[in-house]
């Protein structure tokens, strides 16, 4: 059947299926008391198969979208009764509804029906019974039958579709767990610090000038200033670090270790409670670091017998899994949340009233986080980054070999108002989880705490309005709802037993499909919607790396060409996975990348195909960077003791003095009135919501929206000041990102620093961090190695990478 596209959502209500039989069963059919006897005495044992566990999936094609709860003991007739409410960015000539029944193992299907797609795209509802069939699409016998509600609602009829936020009453994204949250206040962070010489001059609206943060120095005033509770998450939290380290910065206790912080608050009454991801491999055999190197026992140890509460909590899977579901959960994900709430003081105030902040984005509390803007390689060796030295892409990588450093770039958040109670509430749910002591304080019975509450006035020009997002299940999080029906009144959705929070995915889709002009994305990672990649030495569907992020902003580019508008994508990516750039893993991750990539610059290329746009480069419509750093040698510079191994990565960096910048932020602006900020990378890991633990918070200034003329409030500064970090330059292309004369602007200046950057001579410092990603991309869209750039510089490693033949797409997707 033909295969159409069908994107914006659709709602799917799965009733009941009838007349099951399951042939491989003798007792299927046989009276209620009869099955159960011989089903205990199955389960018993361990022969047979046991007691029915019927579900049934929803899939668009074969990529999976729906999946109801298990149903225990109904063989024949049973009920579910559950709704969805899917996003859809795909290819399909079907929606494809299979009843499974489930087992330790996995799953078997019993039977599947079908509903072309061609019967949708009129928007009318669709309910009746649906005949099963079998793989051969021949009836199951006894006229098995599933029945079903769906209705299509294509995203051009949304009223919000390339329309921006429009008005201050915009209610924020739909069936979310968190709602939208008004009279906020929200601070960015570029990098965990900002040097006082740090001083781009950004006009904003209304007359004033964008002002830089710092982010480690008010995460260490905001500790330090607590009375009553510090709560801590981490992938990782490291004790040794310290936060303040600029010499023309100094703070009284500034030169205190974190570790040494959090235990004299606690010594001092603050209630200090930390949840750290248990590394399941920092044990015993392996390595005391284990093989994330995030110091979790070394952390757990250092706060032993003292009045820190820090307790280590594994990725626990929820229930419904299978056996091999919950290895695979317990062993391959993580809790990836990076949060600080505090109580704090009324800024300004001699009032003895105090209110809840928090702290969310990407940076960890941990070693190889501090940065500045400058990114250094070698010149911080004998100061800031002489003991917190962080290599881990050489073999071998450490101080008294010398540079280069792997320099780190990130974004971060402040959360101020009723929203940091949202960040609050989601400690305390995973503290319930996985805590082991009821040490929570019971913050309302302290009348010094301002219940949740506006901090901004309504008519502030300053103002936010602000929503939390997650990835998270109920094996991470207290007090999720049991029921798929009370999960979804909540903004929840369920799978087999599985309820599940996938907002962060929700906030980017609703985000770029908003978007009017142009978006602007950093992340760690960038690869998904799996579907849609070409099947080329792969089983497509055996990926599952469903999300939907690339799709939609490929989908974007598209309706934007059709018709004839203007609208750019530009995305910064790390050169590489941190990790040795050879291995297996790392070079398994580039191949995913690529070939999402590929997928979206095809769709392009099609696109200006159809509208017989003939001379056009992709690239002026999306467009991808890296960040790296080259600095000639000093006198006066950090001289080390040692030296890398002969004909090594290391020592051709070291004599080339350049590396890549790693970039972990994970950020979306939109139309310079609306972003993205947290843990959450772009990868089914991040994305799937059951796999790692992720937090985000979505915000706009409610005074300060694309509407009649572009938005020129923080969101633009803030990206201003990125561009300006990365390019060294402020450009008046720069303002307005939508236009083809920017696109072409900054691909030029980035193809420059590429060049010097690969260059065999180093004459000065790179001017600008910001590289071309060195990939070439046809006209129609086929993604390709650069002339003389199979392998990054300095290494052997492939830049379009190398697919795995061993390690489960799970792992690296």
């Amino acid at each position: 059947m033909a295969q159409l596209l069908i994107h914006g959502n659709l709602h799917v209500t799965v009733f009941e299926a009838d007349s099951l039989s399951d042939p491989g069963r003798a007792t299927g059919g046989a009276p209620k008391f009869f099955r159960k006897f011989i089903q205990g005495i199955e389960e018993t044992v361990g022969v047979g198969k046991g007691a029915n566990r019927l579900y049934a999936t929803i899939d668009l094609e074969k990529a999976l979208v729906g999946r109801t709860r298990i149903i225990q003991d109904e063989p024949k007739n049973p009920r579910w009764y559950e709704s969805f409410h899917i996003y859809c960015a795909h290819q399909a000539g079907n929606v494809v509804f299979s009843v499974k029944d489930d087992n330790s193992i996995g799953a078997t299907v019993v039977g599947r029906a079908y509903v072309p797609v061609k019967d949708l795209l009129d928007g009318q509802e669709f309910e009746q019974w649906l005949q099963l069939v079998n793989q051969e699409k021949e009836p199951i016998g006894g006229g098995a039958r599933i029945r079903v509600k769906l209705q299509y609602f294509d995203v051009s009829h949304d009223p919000n579709w390339a329309r921006g936020i429009r008005s201050r009453k915009f209610p924020g994204v739909p069936y979310t767990f968190f709602p939208h949250r008004k009279g906020c206040k929200v601070t960015l962070y570029q990098d965990a610090h900002v040097p006082d010489k740090f001083v781009p001059k950004i006009p904003l609206a209304g007359g004033q000038f964008y002002q830089p943060h710092r982010c480690w120095e008010d995460i260490f005033d905001a500790i330090t200033n607590a009375q009553h509770l510090i709560y801590i998450t981490g992938w990782s939290v490291y004790t040794e670090i310290t936060l303040i380290r600029d010499s023309k910065r100094p703070k009284a206790g500034g030169d205190e270790t974190l570790g040494q912080l959090l235990k004299r608050k606690a010594s001092e009454g603050v209630r200090v409670l930390m949840l750290v991801w248990d590394d399941r491999t920092s044990v015993g055999l392996l390595k005391k670091d284990g093989l994330m190197a995030t110091h979790d026992e070394e952390t757990l140890h250092y706060f032993d017998g003292s009045d820190v509460n820090c307790v280590l909590c594994p990725r626990n899977p929820d229930n419904g899994q299978s056996f091999v579901q919950d290895l695979q959960i317990s062993t391959m994900f993580t809790h990836h949340q990076k949060i600080v709430v505090v109580d704090s003081p009324l800024p300004g105030s001699g009032s003895e009233q105090r209110r809840i902040v928090s702290f969310v984005g990407g940076i960890d509390l941990c070693d190889g986080r501090y940065d500045t803007q400058f990114h250094s390689l070698f010149r911080t060796l004998d100061s800031v980054h002489h003991a917190d030295f962080h290599q881990p892409n050489f073999t071998g990588g450490a101080i008294d070999k010398g540079g280069p450093r792997e320099p780190w770039h990130d974004i971060h958040s402040k959360l101020e108002g009723s929203v940091a109670w949202d960040v609050l509430y989601n400690f305390e749910q995973r503290w319930r989880k996985q805590g082991h002591k009821d040490v929570l304080l019971p913050l309302r019975q302290f009348s010094e705490i301002i219940p949740p509450s506006a901090v901004t006035y309504e008519n502030d020009q300053e103002t936010w309005n602000v929503q939390v997002f997650r990835s998270i299940d109920g094996g991470a999080a207290f007090g999720f709802p049991e029921t798929p029906e009370d999960a979804a009144r909540s903004g929840l959705v369920s799978g087999k037993d599985n309820i599940i929070d996938r907002s962060i995915q929700d906030a980017y889709i609703n985000a770029i499909r908003r978007a009017k002009d142009f978006i602007y994305i950093e992340n760690q990672y960038f690869l998904g919607s799996s579907y849609g990649w070409k099947p080329d030495n792969i089983k497509v569907e055996d990926i599952g790396a469903l999300h939907l992020i690339p799709k939609e902003l490929s989908l974007k580019i598209v309706t934007k060409i059709e018709a004839g508008e203007q609208f750019r994508v530009y995305i910064v990516v790390p050169m590489w996975p941190e990790g040795f750039p050879e291995s297996g893993s790392v070079q398994a991750i580039l191949d995913w990348q690529r070939r999402t990539m590929e997928m979206m610059y095809t769709d392009i290329a099609q696109a200006l195909r159809a509208k017989q746009i003939y001379d056009a480069d992709p690239k002026d419509y999306l467009t991808f960077f890296c960040l790296a750093n080259r600095e000639v040698k000093k006198s006066g510079e950090y001289i080390p003791q040692e030296h890398p191994e002969e004909d090594s990565d290391y020592k051709r960096a070291q004599e080339n003095r350049r590396f890549m910048i790693y970039v972990h932020a994970k950020m979306m602006i939109v139309d310079d009135e609306y972003i993205i900020i947290g843990s959450a990378n772009i990868n089914q890991r991040s994305m799937d919501g059951a796999r790692d633990s992720e937090i985000a918070m979505g915000a706009y200034q409610p005074y300060h929206l694309a509407v009649n003329e572009p938005a020129r409030g923080q969101i633009h500064g803030f990206r201003m000041s990125l561009w300006y970090e990365h390019t060294g330059l402020l450009d008046n292309l720069f303002l307005n990102p939508e236009k083809v004369e920017c696109i072409r602007k900054v691909n030029k200046i980035a193809e420059r620093y590429w060049d010097l950057y690969s260059s065999e001579s180093l004459e000065r410092d790179l001017p600008g961090h910001l590289l071309m990603y060195p990939v070439g991309v046809t006209n129609d869209g086929e993604v390709t190695e650069l002339p003389g750039t199979e392998f990054f510089p300095d290494t052997k490693a492939r830049v379009l990478g190398t697919k795995s033949d061993y390690l489960p797409p799970i792992l690296t997707t």
